[in-house]
């Protein structure tokens, strides 16, 4: 069994450490508050006896637990992300410990009246008579991905313990800057040399995932002509009306509020203009390839559009693919999901198969030659206050992985 107590005091000891990461920021890790965790990482890996484990000038964490078998097996990978989402605070976390949760409303901050409600979050019924770790209500809590983290070096430090469960080489990768998006931009797939992984950065029991959303982020630039609005009489352009147009355009019910489960659509995520420009951020998304092809050409098409309503090139655009849907590659390699949910069920947890409705670093991975579906990490509300995890779905999630481990080995 996995010692509870050390499960969550090792996950109390990551989440106090602030790792948040920077948009804006060139460099990688993209804030130097990241090595703190990275570092400690490192050298837990090497007190666990993994004499290979790795630190690069990136802050990519690889290390292996070797193979207690004689028999050559394949090279398994678990792989999660440090850093915390740019989104909210995630400096002086204070955790709290609510023991055999009762099922009713936690007060996280009795000064500020913030209040987790299971009339607000209704799975919280599901972890009645659990432990739960939830914020103070100040700070968003760090699940995402620490969960994960925990989950594996607790894995690793059971396997290195009991020698007596067979298994092939497990390659272990910790990778910064994942919130931002950049997380797998520098992976070294060559040098962890796994013939697949998972990713432990999934939310609720039991998620197994293979499939995201294939992802473009667009800018569409809108021209206007300034000219004092007293004598602007067939003079004046203004691009804000226009930038109205193009956006009053697109389907109102292909949004993000609309939509679900493998439903597609465009997000407006930002806005800025005067009457000489404006500038409109969209995010594109779709899981189906073709459908998303042609949300890009939409955008294109409208643009043309709109030019030939003035008879000026009033709007240009910039559509950059941010990453595709992992199912292309791991629909080759089932046989790495099956075995997850194998596991799962061995371990009693049923398995709940579904689309990502975002991204992961398993996606570009696997795309980089690394299959790499995502397994649940256990935690529920990432990127703020209300974020908690359940104790009981980290313990399970660190069976799974030894389970994976076994399970590889046996077939």
């Amino acid at each position: 069994m996995i010692e509870r107590k050390s499960l969550i005091d090792r996950f109390i000891s990551y989440v106090t450490i602030d790792t948040q990461s920077d948009p804006e920021s060139s460099d990688t890790p993209s804030t130097q508050k990241q090595w703190d965790l990275a570092r400690k990482l490192h050298q837990e890996l090497l007190d666990f006896g993994l004499d290979d484990a790795t630190i690069d000038d990136n802050g990519y964490i690889m290390a292996t637990l070797p193979a207690t078998s004689s028999k050559k097996l394949p090279v398994i990978g678990f792989i999660s992300h440090y850093d915390t989402t740019p989104d909210f605070s995630g400096t002086d976390v204070k955790p709290q410990i609510i023991r055999e949760y009762d099922g009713k409303d936690i007060v996280l901050n009795e000064e500020q009246g913030v209040v987790l409600s299971p009339d607000d979050f209704e799975e919280l019924e599901n972890y009645k008579g659990q432990t739960l770790i939830t914020t103070d209500g100040t700070t968003l809590l760090g699940a995402d991905d620490k969960a994960g983290i925990t989950e594996i070096m607790e894995a690793v430090n059971y396997l290195k313990n009991h020698p007596e469960i067979e298994h092939g080489p497990i390659r272990i990768g910790f990778t910064p800057d994942e919130e931002i998006g950049r997380g797998a931009h520098k992976f070294d797939v060559k040098k962890f040399g796994a013939d697949w992984a998972y990713t432990m950065d999934g939310s609720e029991i039991g998620e197994l995932e293979y499939e995201n959303f294939n992802a473009a982020g667009v800018k569409v630039f809108v021209k206007g002509k300034s000219v004092h609005p007293g004598y602007a009489k067939g003079k004046m352009i203004n691009s804000i009306y226009i930038a109205q147009d193009f956006i009053n355009s697109l389907p109102r019910l292909e949004t993000p509020e609309h939509t679900s489960d493998r439903e597609g659509f465009f997000h407006l995520n930002g806005i800025k203009g005067d009457v000489e420009e404006t500038v409109l951020e969209y995010i594109i998304r779709d899981h189906d390839r073709e459908h998303f092809e042609a949300r890009k050409e939409v955008l294109s098409n409208l643009a043309t559009e709109i030019n030939s309503q003035y008879g000026l090139e009033l709007i240009t655009l910039t559509i950059k693919d941010q990453y595709f849907n992992m199912r292309e590659k791991i629909e080759q390699v089932m046989h790495i999901v099956d075995l997850a949910e194998e596991a799962m069920i061995a371990v009693g947890v049923e398995p709940i198969i579904k689309p990502i409705r975002g991204g992961t670093d398993g996606s570009q991975l696997s795309f980089m030659g690394l299959p790499c579906p995502n397994i649940f990490a256990g935690g529920h509300n990432f990127h703020g206050r209300f974020e908690y995890v359940p104790v009981e779905s980290m313990l399970k999630a660190t069976e799974v992985i030894i389970k994976i481990a076994e399970l590889a080995a046996k077939k």
